[in-house]
């Protein structure tokens, strides 16, 4: 009889034992879930995104209108692809194998404080430790309204001191955009000319600048304008050699539309620049409608 009652005893403490483990991986099954919202998708793969603005005048809409939409909004509405894409990949991944990066980068840094306040804001490192909804939706509206802030800014102060860019890839590119064990892709939002007062070099036909001036200086405005490039071995400085981790995607380059061949001519300086640096992978685009660059966008950062 009292060995009945030690079976019934141990049976009911088994019973609410269980209940609680069950419980328990009940809670945590939700907790991972409440992130993992698209898939199972284990991937290592870490995205590191960075962006490079230019804001020199050629965000100016009193200089550089456009009746359809003005370039600055479509730089704007390029960065919300590329955040809904961040997005889209950290939905799809377990939290324990996320350490992903997303920031904004200028050269030269602007003046105004509050561009580089709102700059500071649009810096995230989502880790396993800090990974929530709130947070990735917090990403996903900050990356929304806050880069149109910025170009508005830089519009109101009216200062428009150029692009650096080259120097940037000189002396900042691999310190601020590349991580060992991630995948690193700079976003370029730029009209594919570069010019900064400071950096004016040159070295036989290749320079650190490059402007509609510049190619008419060179007589690249005629249907031979590879011959000559070829011939004459223009083109950019080199700047790195370092770049095979670097993924690179320029978007909003608009050439002057003066020069039939402006466009060819930019496109083959950044090419010849990017392969001269040993860059793992690049795509350069025309600022075209965000509705029509929306899907290449997110295809260069989902691929």
């Amino acid at each position: 009889m009292k060995l009945s009652i030690h079976y019934i005893i141990f049976g009911i403490v088994l019973f609410f034992c269980l209940g609680c483990v069950e419980d328990h991986s009940k809670d945590a099954a939700t907790k991972q879930e409440s992130i993992d919202v698209t898939s199972n998708n284990d991937s290592n793969e870490n995205l590191n995104i960075s962006f490079l603005l230019d804001l020199s005048d050629r965000i100016n809409p009193e200089k550089y209108p456009n009746e359809t939409m003005e370039y600055y909004e479509r730089d704007a509405a390029y960065i919300t692809s590329v955040s809904e894409a961040f997005d889209t990949h950290l939905r799809s991944k377990r939290v324990r194998a996320m350490d992903e990066k997303i920031q904004v980068f200028f050269d030269p840094e602007p003046k105004n404080s509050t561009i580089n306040t709102i700059s500071n804001q649009l810096k995230f490192h989502i880790t396993r430790e800090n990974a929530s909804l709130e947070l990735l939706d917090k990403v996903k509206s900050i990356y929304a309204t806050q880069p149109k802030e910025i170009y508005e800014l830089a519009i109101a102060d009216n200062k428009y001191v150029g692009s650096d860019t080259w120097r940037f890839f000189k002396t900042k590119v691999e310190d601020f955009c590349i991580e060992e064990n991630h995948r690193n892709i700079l976003v370029i939002l730029t009209d594919g000319y570069i010019f900064h007062k400071d950096t004016q070099i040159k070295e036989e036909n290749r320079t650190t600048y490059l402007t509609p001036q510049t190619i008419r200086g060179f007589t690249l405005n005629t249907a031979d304008w590879q011959n000559k490039m070829d011939e004459k071995k223009y083109g950019f400085v080199s700047a790195n050699s370092h770049l095979s981790n670097l993924e690179i995607l320029v978007l909003g380059i608009n050439p002057d539309k003066k020069n039939p061949f402006e466009e060819d001519v930019i496109m083959q300086y950044w090419k010849e620049w990017f392969e001269a640096m040993d860059v793992k992978r690049y795509e350069l685009k025309t600022a075209g409608l965000p509705s029509n660059m929306d899907k290449i966008i997110k295809d260069f950062i989902l691929d």
